[in-house]
């Protein structure tokens, strides 16, 4: 059965009998991943959800990021969360979508909570990541409606928390079951149609992978899970054998928060405008030809958060303006700016039926796909400038990232909330994170 190989692997992987490359991924995961948090407490649904856990899951066992305030492990799992994908910047895994920000949330506030060294930390990550991908690539093969990521997630946060919590092997089924069971419906095109707060329903993976895992050690059950499924013993089967992790994730450049589907048609505008030197008021039109997705991203002038970072002219606009689509551009009190406002009215969206099939391919894991876009240009004077293909970056196998790069993307992102000296420590607390003998000592820098 190929859920008793997952649990086997949920309960018995430790952090010393890991591959190094998979070390080293976990590690820079943990990293990217708390840049992404610290940006993300800057938002509206982070001081909003982190409020309700407060009140909703009182408690003094796990720290809730920069917001003042403490929970239980339940209630920090959901609010840092929220705060994970707040900003649109965290990891994607190949079969999937967003895995880092349901799996670390969860993994932080139970290591925190149960006083957990580093390496216990570091292997539950390992866990959530492994399981992740292949009950991500199960869900969606299962599931005819696109459902976001706090669906599956749950089963990956469940296999987390059970990991932590030291459950039996029989004890991680069930809660795998759970998790998977009362998993959210979170119709993932609905959100992008209508962006809301409800985004990709991190924080509930979070929140529901722990309860999932507090609910199977006191002998509560659930039903079989995707994983068993005949249909998908040859996805699960490897797990503990082969990493997917370590070049099946790949990650958002410094520089970019905002959905991946717009990072090549934002690259592709700068770079023209750069290549060209094509003066901003001399341009008359920002056309873009993508994949069925970005189109429906819209291109209506935002008035909140999520609804400039669910959109394909807001970020195209603000790269060509700004050189990066961040926080600094998505964060209310930039959507008023003017110039932006006006050069985001110029941009004009198109679907290809050529992309469309790269990105089918992307989305089933096949090497030839890419979550492509091509800009054109027209100026003021009719003249024209066409770019080629741009992906972002997101293509497998991923990307090398280097210790430097994920450095570089986290201070991109924690400078908005932490000074360089406590930066420094949290990032000097993660790469010697073997010596690490209690985990309370990471989140403490992230308490007030």
């Amino acid at each position: 059965m190929s859920v008793q190989r997952v649990a086997d692997f949920v309960v018995h992987a430790r952090w010393d009998d890991l591959p190094d490359p998979v070390q080293r991924q976990a590690k820079m995961c943990l990293v990217d991943t708390l840049g992404v948090i610290l940006a993300g407490t800057l938002t509206r649904v982070s001081r909003i959800t982190a409020a309700y856990a407060a009140r909703i899951w009182p408690g003094d066992g796990a720290t809730i990021f920069l917001q003042g305030t403490r929970s239980s492990p339940v209630g920090a799992a959901f609010a840092n969360g929220w705060a994970a994908n707040a900003v649109d910047s965290d990891d994607i895994v190949r079969y999937a979508g967003h895995a880092g920000g349901q799996v670390v949330p969860a993994a932080l506030a139970l290591a925190e909570a149960l006083g957990k060294d580093g390496p216990s930390l570091l292997a539950a990550i390992v866990v959530g990541y492994e399981v992740a991908h292949r009950i991500g690539r199960c869900w969606h093969d299962a599931h005819h409606i696109y459902q976001s990521e706090g669906a599956w997630g749950s089963v990956a946060c469940a296999a987390t928390a059970a990991h932590l919590m030291g459950l039996r092997e029989h004890q991680v089924v069930e809660a795998l079951g759970i998790a998977e069971y009362h998993a959210p419906n979170a119709p993932m095109m609905v959100d992008i149609d209508h962006p809301a707060m409800v985004k990709h329903a991190m924080g509930w993976g979070a929140m529901n992978g722990v309860v999932s895992a507090e609910l199977a050690a006191d002998g509560f059950t659930g039903t079989p899970t995707l994983l068993d499924h005949e249909r998908y013993t040859e996805w699960v089967n490897d797990i503990g054998r082969s990493y997917v992790m370590v070049d099946g994730l790949t990650r958002k450049r410094k520089g970019f928060a905002c959905c991946a589907w717009t990072h090549g048609a934002a690259e592709a505008a700068r770079n023209l405008v750069e290549e060209h030197g094509i003066p901003l008021d001399a341009i008359a039109e920002i056309r873009v030809e993508t994949f069925h997705e970005g189109l429906r991203l819209g291109t209506d002038l935002p008035t909140t958060t999520e609804e400039a970072q669910f959109n394909m002219a807001w970020p195209v606009a603000a790269m060509v303006l700004d050189g990066e689509i961040g926080p600094r551009q998505t964060l209310e009190d930039r959507l008023t700016d003017p110039e932006l406002r006006d050069l985001a009215a110029k941009v004009t969206v198109v679907e290809s039926n050529e992309l469309n099939r790269l990105a089918e391919l992307f989305e089933r894991g096949d090497r030839r796909g890419r979550w492509a876009s091509r800009v054109s240009i027209r100026d003021r004077a009719g003249k024209a400038f066409t770019s080629g293909l741009e992906d972002g970056g997101f293509h497998f196998p991923a990307p090398v990232w280097t210790e430097a790069d994920i450095e570089d993307k986290f201070r991109w992102l924690g400078a908005m909330v932490l000074d360089e000296q406590r930066l420094d420590r949290i990032l000097d607390t993660i790469w010697t994170g073997e010596g690490l003998s209690d985990v309370r000592e990471l989140t403490a820098l992230m308490g007030d």
